[in-house]
């Protein structure tokens, strides 16, 4: 399966890339995460991308901050470019100025990109939770997603991805999922995040063996904890394929 470093952007994101390039199968880029201004993640994507043309790049794509030009013209960009895909979600609200919802939902996105805008092969994917069931997850799955990525996963989460890994396999569609760590450094952040840890850096590998042949890809981070993200990584590349 492939490994996906979660991509946080700083001023110094060329240099991250480089550190961590040798350890991973691509990126997935976070977008002003939690509403904080913050390297655009599109514009990022592209740099990555021309960059390390063989690696996977993988935006997430909030709504809340763009209008519909603006929509058009990142997505028409990460077209050219030849990203991998845009994973649209409404996502955090900014810590700035208000959300805007001139696109109300993923769902209206993806029809505007597709059929307005007219993108010639750029994938389009959603975000899935497991705090919602597994009927409605399946649901959305087949819909018009080249793509999904199933986000908290976590033991008692698992069999939700299991089910939803199977209808992703019938259908042919990638399925992603993210793959958060717990360490000592980055408690408090992952309160703030609010999300549940998927394991510690001590069971990593015995989860990630579970996540084999199942799922496309993980999307690995320590959330706040640069080390760890490296030693996690190092950890993960029996798994890569």
């Amino acid at each position: 399966m492939k490994i996906l470093h979660e991509f946080v952007p700083t001023r110094k994101f060329l240099k991250l890339a480089e550190e961590t390039k040798d350890l991973v199968d691509g990126w997935n880029v976070t977008d002003s995460a939690a509403g904080f201004p913050a390297p655009a993640g599109t514009v990022v994507s592209c740099i990555l991308k021309s960059k390390y043309p063989d690696k996977t790049v993988i935006p997430i794509f909030i709504l809340h901050y763009k209008g519909p030009v603006e929509v058009g013209g990142l997505a028409l960009a990460s077209d050219i470019i030849g990203l991998d895909g845009l994973a649209l979600t409404m996502g955090d609200i900014p810590h700035y100025g208000e959300p805007i919802k001139m696109l109300k939902s993923s769902e209206e996105a993806r029809q505007f990109l597709t059929t307005k805008v007219k993108l010639k092969s750029l994938k389009l994917g959603c975000l899935l939770s497991s705090r919602r069931s597994v009927e409605d997850n399946i649901a959305r799955v087949g819909e018009d997603w080249d793509f999904v990525a199933f986000m908290r996963l976590e033991e008692k989460t698992f069999p939700n991805l299991v089910e939803v890994a199977k209808e992703c396999k019938k259908l042919n569609k990638p399925i992603y999922a993210y793959f958060l760590v717990g360490t000592p450094k980055n408690a408090e952040i992952v309160k703030i995040i609010g999300w549940p840890v998927t394991t510690t850096m001590d069971k990593v590998e015995e989860f990630a063996a579970k996540l084999d042949g199942l799922v496309d890809g993980i999307i690995a981070t320590c959330a706040g904890d640069p080390k760890g993200d490296l030693e996690l990584l190092k950890k993960l590349q029996k798994f890569r394929s």
